[in-house]
């Protein structure tokens, strides 16, 4: 018993650790991204505290720490802009019943079919958003306004630049540099807390007025939760922004899912993609009703989190619970904090999220995921997100069906004429060897919607062919669809109807499944349909004592060959082996 509470308050003790300096970490970044997102600052905090602690509470992650993020910028700047704030907490609201319903239906597997490039396109492209977006705040630029786009802020910015404030580019010079440099000297003390800290000393003491800060831009931040509040859930209200509640879905549970994967890899764990999705869709419900924004894990954090020992998922509690108490100690000295000192940090975070090295090795790669990539990368940058995400999954897809195309063949082949086990070989370019009593198709790959019209291609190098029986072997058919089947059953038909008999052999149980379902496995009787190609050819050469094609060939291309027996007379040791070989041929089972 005594050996169970130590544990018990070891584990504790390691959650007070990583609590509180994932806590300290989160209280700028909180800041930062609700000023990114074109909201005042205390709706950061508040949904670092609310979101933090449900998300760890109810989440299918032990370690993950959620909250505000940079992934969600430029999503919820654009929400703002075009429909204003109190629309971003209907949008939130909707969101959160949307993840809990993908989690309760059991969606989270699916996140994992988004193609990488997809992924790495639009988290580089959001992060030149949030890097440029703070441009403006570095350099102290007065009317500069946030725009949801690329350009317009790039614009925004030339044109004001004559409005340059060096006492802004002095604070955001200080604040940098310990960003850059403090990581190198030490890894235990928080470099953000630091920077905000020394920068906002400098400003107060040594140019005081000099620069913008929150409290003049937002007022005073409240030393208290705000009360509850219901968003305006009208009908029309959500009508107007399920569009906008989709997007943040989405991109909520794609980060979520990415953080709770690194999370694992980290810590050894295993998480719950499904309670996952459900956990952050209770937060985003109850987040809306503090005015907070939408959340999602939080990958830095996590990281952070387990990196500083965390040993239960109270870690994530406890962050949430250090956030507030520095709220309602400490939130009037928040006022003070420049804003030009939280412009670094954003760009910061954006230099690391932005996956610069993998999106530099995926464009020179020259393949088809590279198209992908850059456009996913220049339509996030350059257009939004949801447009972004919409192109580059369908290109993907485009992709993906050429490559299954490609991957498709109908072959000739023939069994190998040395070996003892004589496998079949396609015929090579020049080898003009046919039976004229049996023809031998091997079909190697998938066969479903993409592909339907390559098979068809295929089949046609077959035509002119004159022997009796056409042999397809199936046993490298990897997959069949209902639309596949439908063209396999007619071309079946099509050689059926040139008189030839058409015989299957090695049919995979998934196809069979699917040929049986869709009623098109009658193209092809029973006794027609065989396990392997010897059981196939034993039963084509016994159908009839000397197919009339044989008498004239004398090629001797199967064990099965009438004219092989006449050869055999000549050469007694070739009667022995294939007697033997006949032996060895199992008969049972011929049909299906």
């Amino acid at each position: 018993m005594s050996e169970g509470n130590s544990t018990v308050a070891s584990q504790l003790r390691q959650d007070l650790v990583s609590g509180l300096i994932v806590g300290i970490v989160a209280i700028p970044l909180g800041m930062a991204f609700a000023i990114a997102s074109g909201v005042e600052p205390q709706y950061g905090i508040y949904t670092t505290i609310i979101a933090g602690i449900l998300i760890s509470l109810f989440g299918g992650s032990r370690f993950q720490i959620g909250g505000p993020t940079g992934a969600f910028v430029p999503i919820l700047l654009g929400i703002v802009t075009v429909y204003g704030y109190p629309k971003l907490l209907v949008a939130g609201f909707m969101a959160g019943i949307l993840l809990v319903l993908m989690g309760i239906f059991k969606l989270g597997s699916l996140i994992r079919f988004i193609p990488r490039p997809v992924t790495i396109g639009f988290t580089a492209g959001i992060a030149v958003t949030i890097f440029t977006g703070q441009i403006g705040g570095f350099l102290g630029l007065t009317g500069v306004k946030r725009h949801e786009h690329f350009l317009p802020t790039i614009r925004d910015l030339a044109v004001h630049l004559p409005t340059l404030n060096l006492y802004s580019v002095v604070t955001a010079g200080i604040c940098l540099s310990i960003l850059l440099f403090l990581p190198r000297l030490t890894k235990k003390i928080p470099p953000s807390i630091v920077g905000l800290v020394v920068a906002t000393l400098a400003a107060t003491y040594l140019y005081p007025g000099k620069v913008a800060t929150i409290g003049s831009a937002y007022g005073s931040i409240p030393a208290e939760l705000p009360r509850l509040q219901w968003p305006d859930l009208s009908f029309g209200s959500m009508e107007q922004m399920i569009g906008p509640a989709v997007v943040i879905a989405l991109l909520g549970a794609i980060e979520s899912l990415l953080s709770a994967v690194v999370a694992d890899g980290m810590a050894g764990t295993r998480h719950d993609s499904n309670r996952e999705l459900v956990g952050q869709g209770i937060a985003n419900l109850v987040v809306p009703l503090f005015g907070g924004i939408p959340a999602t894990g939080a990958i830095a954090r996590t990281a952070t989190n387990i990196r500083s020992g965390a040993a239960t998922r109270m870690s994530g509690v406890i962050h949430g619970l250090v956030v507030l108490a520095v709220l309602l100690v400490l939130a009037p000295l928040a006022s003070q904090i420049p804003l030009s000192a939280m412009a670094p940090i954003l760009m910061i975070v954006a230099w690391n999220m932005s996956e610069r090295k993998e999106l530099l090795h995926g464009l020179k790669a020259r393949t088809g995921d590279s198209i992908v990539l850059a456009a996913t990368f220049l339509l996030t940058v350059f257009t939004d997100l949801t447009t972004a995400v919409e192109i580059g999954l369908g290109v993907s897809v485009v992709l993906f069906l050429k490559q299954m195309r490609d991957t498709l063949t109908v072959t000739a082949s023939l069994p190998e004429q040395t070996g003892p086990d004589r496998k079949f070989r396609r015929l090579s370019a020049g080898d003009d060897r046919h039976c004229p009593h049996v023809q031998i198709l091997t079909v190697e790959g998938p066969i479903f919607f993409g592909t339907a019209d390559a098979l068809e291609e295929q089949f046609r190098k077959s035509e002119g062919e004159t022997s009796a029986y056409l042999l397809l072997r199936m046993n490298r058919m990897t997959v069949l669809d209902t639309t596949g089947a439908a063209k396999l059953a007619a071309l079946i038909r099509k050689s059926q109807a040139a008189g030839r008999k058409v015989i299957l052999a090695g049919l995979r149980l998934q196809p069979e499944t699917i040929l049986l379902r869709t009623g098109h496995a009658s193209v092809v009787p029973p006794e027609d349909r065989f396990p392997d190609t010897a059981h196939a050819l034993h039963a084509i050469f016994r159908r009839s004592e000397e197919p009339p094609a044989c008498s004239t060939c004398s090629l001797a291309l199967f064990a099965e060959c009438p004219c092989r027996s006449e050869a055999s007379m000549v050469n007694p040791a070739a009667s022995v082996a294939a007697a033997t070989a006949e032996r060895k041929l199992p008969l049972a089972g011929l049909g299906r």
